[in-house]
C-alpha cells in the first residue's frame, strides 16, 4: 500500500467507476460528467501526481509511468477490483497502462483522447509522431526561455487556437502553476512503449472516444488504439474537440453509461460494497 497522499473522492452507490483526470487537472474535472450520469453508480474521482492532493513520486531520474499506475491501482484496490476505468487525456494514457500491467482486475476501459504518441511512432505514423515532438518542443523551449504561459502553446494545440485564453483565469493559472509537472508527464508518456502487440493483451471491452474536431495526430492515435484492442471500440464525437469533458458532458455521459451497461450485462461487473 502507497504512503504518499492519494487525491481519492467517493460519491454515491452502485457498481464502481474510477474517473482518472489529465494533466493540469483535478478529480473536480469530473464533475459534469457525474452530473450528467446521474444516480445508479459509485463515482471514485483522484487527481495524477503532482495535481490536487496526490502527491508527486515521480523524480528526474525515474519519470515512469508505472509511478502513476501505483496510484490508480492503489485506488482500485480500495474500491473493490471489477472497477470501470475511465481515463480522459493523460489520465487515460495511465487507465491503459494500468491494463497493460495488469496487477489490479478492471472490467472495462474508457479512453477519452489519450495521448498516444509512442503508438504512432510503433506504426510508422511518422508525420502525426512529428506533431506531437514539435510541439512539445517548442513548449517546452518557450518554458526554458521563461515564457510564463508556455503552456498555452500545447492547450491550443490539443483544443484549437484560443483555446487556453477561453478558460476562466482560475482554471488558466492552474495551468501555469502545474507547468513544470505537466513537462513531466511528457516525459512519462514519452517512456512508456506502446505496440500493437502490447495493445493486443488488453483484453477487455474499451470505448474510445476522439472529436472530429481533435488535432489530427490525436485523433489518429485514438483511432489506433481502438484498431489493435481486441475488444475496442472507436466513437468519434461530432464538434467536439480535446477538452470534451467540459464541453460535451451529455453526450460522453450517454456513451460512458451504454459502454457501463453492456459490461453489467455480460456479468464482467463486481458491485462495490
Amino acid at each position: 500500500m502507497l504512503t504518499a497522499s492519494i487525491d481519492c473522492k467517493t460519491y454515491g452507490s452502485g457498481p464502481v467507476m474510477v474517473l482518472v483526470p489529465g494533466s493540469c487537472s483535478t478529480g473536480a474535472a469530473w464533475r459534469p460528467i457525474i452530473d450528467a450520469l446521474g444516480d445508479g453508480w459509485t463515482y471514485v474521482t483522484t487527481s495524477l501526481l503532482g495535481y490536487g492532493a496526490t502527491s508527486e513520486r515521480r523524480t528526474a531520474d525515474d519519470t515512469s509511468i508505472d509511478r502513476e499506475c501505483e496510484v490508480v491501482e492503489e485506488i482500485v484496490r480500495r474500491t473493490g477490483e471489477g472497477v470501470h476505468l475511465v481515463g480522459h487525456s493523460f489520465g487515460g494514457l495511465v487507465s491503459i497502462a494500468v491494463l497493460l500491467r495488469a496487477k489490479v482486475a478492471v472490467a472495462g476501459l474508457t479512453v477519452i483522447e489519450a495521448p498516444a504518441l509512442e503508438l504512432l511512432r510503433a506504426v510508422g505514423e511518422e508525420e502525426h509522431y512529428a506533431a506531437f515532438t514539435s510541439m512539445t518542443d517548442d513548449y517546452f523551449a518557450r518554458f526554458a526561455n521563461g515564457e510564463p504561459d508556455a503552456i498555452a502553446h500545447m492547450i491550443d494545440f490539443y483544443g484549437g487556437p484560443g483555446t487556453f485564453a477561453s478558460w476562466p483565469p482560475r482554471v488558466r493559472d492552474y495551468a501555469v502553476a502545474t507547468t513544470p509537472v505537466n513537462i513531466r508527464d511528457w516525459a512519462s508518456a514519452r517512456g512508456m512503449p506502446l505496440t500493437p502487440a502490447m495493445l493486443a493483451t488488453v483484453d477487455v471491452p474499451t470505448l474510445v472516444l476522439t472529436g472530429s474536431r481533435s488535432h489530427p495526430a490525436v485523433s489518429r492515435a485514438n483511432a489506433l488504439l481502438a484498431t489493435h484492442m481486441p475488444r475496442g471500440r472507436l466513437v468519434i464525437l461530432e464538434e467536439a474537440s480535446h477538452f470534451m469533458i467540459a464541453t460535451h458532458p451529455q453526450l460522453i455521459a450517454q456513451l460512458v453509461s451504454e459502454h457501463d451497461a453492456a459490461l453489467r450485462k455480460r456479468r464482467w461487473y463486481r458491485r462495490a460494497g
